[in-house]
């Protein structure tokens, strides 16, 4: 059997051992260090926004940024159905109650005209939510400019969702600056990792410094261990923090190989009756953190299930796209805001398909895993 084909695997770009060294040198082996701060400053220097604060996880910079917003027990949350479930559970974490916001089939993504009805519906209730949770699905922007629209009318504040988006743009802004927060996931399968961590960021410095206090415990400034609010233990590690600090130094090559992935992918499936593609909205740069498509099941005879069980049978790892939220058991009973015509996370969900991305692929797997598509969708 051929070697381990990854959908998307860690990717070393050589310095990262330096600065792990670096931390092991000085004994700043803690959740603080010269790593820590140097990776959230190449984080805030690469999307331009003025604030960071690094954590262990993408789901705990999800959890502060709701927690920062004051949502608390029975608060309503707006969130994109169509994500991973790490997305909504900081919902719960709060007491508070998710609302499901269809996808639009154009982006994948949180449907404007879904969140549209969804706010009339709930001003209408007397109950408007405490923050809305934008995702910008496999590197895919939303269409934020009608989303943001949206949420400044009712003067709600967005959190983004950007875990899979980093060095994605939308009309030249940098995911993860649209909300009020940002949120950054470092987990193994990211386009740049620190094995596992995550980080928040936002415009508003008064916001993140409280965000970095509740990230360390929420400790008073005081002599002796004092504690005014709840707090949390989601500090990243310096030495996670300086494998992050290798990675940004090979972000935009990561992207340049993701995006050279997806294009040939399209170009060598496209003609394929029955597959479709996941476009870039006009004026959006996708990082393309994972390949994806459609699969027509009455069209080809076959559904993404068989695509993945094909490619399992010589070892290549494919995944179905995420289950939508509003679908979950944990989730049995939380109102979903559907889009115009029909329900469309449930479509793409029934139909899509995550491709072999691993920026360490070669062209000649690659190659190989378009042919062997090919001929299975033939049949």
């Amino acid at each position: 059997m051929q070697e381990r084909v990854f959908l998307s695997s860690p990717h070393m770009g050589g310095t990262e051992q330096k600065y792990v060294q670096e931390a092991f040198d000085t004994n700043w082996v803690a959740p603080l260090g010269a790593n820590v701060n140097a990776f959230e400053d190449a984080v805030k220097s690469y999307t331009g926004t003025k604030a960071a604060c690094a954590l262990s996880s993408g789901t705990g910079g999800l959890h502060l940024a709701l927690d920062l917003l004051d949502v608390d027990q029975d608060d309503i949350v707006f969130c994109s159905s169509l994500t991973f479930i790490a997305t909504a559970n900081p919902i719960l974490y709060l007491g508070a109650k998710p609302v499901f916001i269809d996808s639009d089939l154009e982006s994948w993504n949180m449907s404007p005209y879904a969140l549209k009805k969804a706010f009339e519906k709930y001003a209408d209730l007397g109950k408007l939510p405490k923050a809305v949770m934008v995702v910008n699905l496999y590197g895919q922007s939303a269409k934020m400019d009608e989303i943001m629209a949206i949420c400044n009318e009712y003067n709600v504040p967005v959190v983004e969702d950007a875990a899979e988006s980093l060095g994605s743009k939308y009309k030249g802004k940098m995911s993860g600056t649209f909300g009020k927060f940002g949120i950054f996931s470092f987990n193994g399968n990211k386009i740049i990792t620190t094995s596992g961590g995550g980080m928040i960021i936002s415009d508003d410095e008064e916001a993140i410094a409280h965000a970095l206090k509740k990230a360390t415990q929420a400790r008073d400034n005081a002599p002796h261990y004092q504690h005014s609010e709840v707090g949390y233990n989601y500090r990243l590690s310096n030495i996670s923090a300086g494998i992050g600090r290798g990675q940004m130094e090979v972000l935009d090559d990561r992207v340049a190989k993701k995006r050279e992935i997806f294009d040939r992918y399209k170009a060598g499936l496209q003609d394929v009756e029955g597959i479709s593609f996941m476009e870039e909205l006009k004026d959006t740069f996708s990082n393309r953190w994972l390949s994806t498509m459609l699969i027509d099941h009455e069209v080809t005879g076959k559904n993404y299930l068989d695509v993945i069980n094909m490619l399992a049978e010589d070892n290549i790892e494919a995944r179905p796209v995420w289950k939508p939220m509003h679908l979950q058991p944990v989730f049995d009973g939380c109102d979903f805001i559907q889009d115009e015509q029909m329900d469309v996370s449930k479509y793409l969900f029934e139909h899509g398909i995550c491709l072999p991305s691993d920026s360490k692929m070669t062209d000649e797997i690659q190659d190989m895993i378009i042919l062997k598509i090919r001929k299975f969708l033939a049949h």
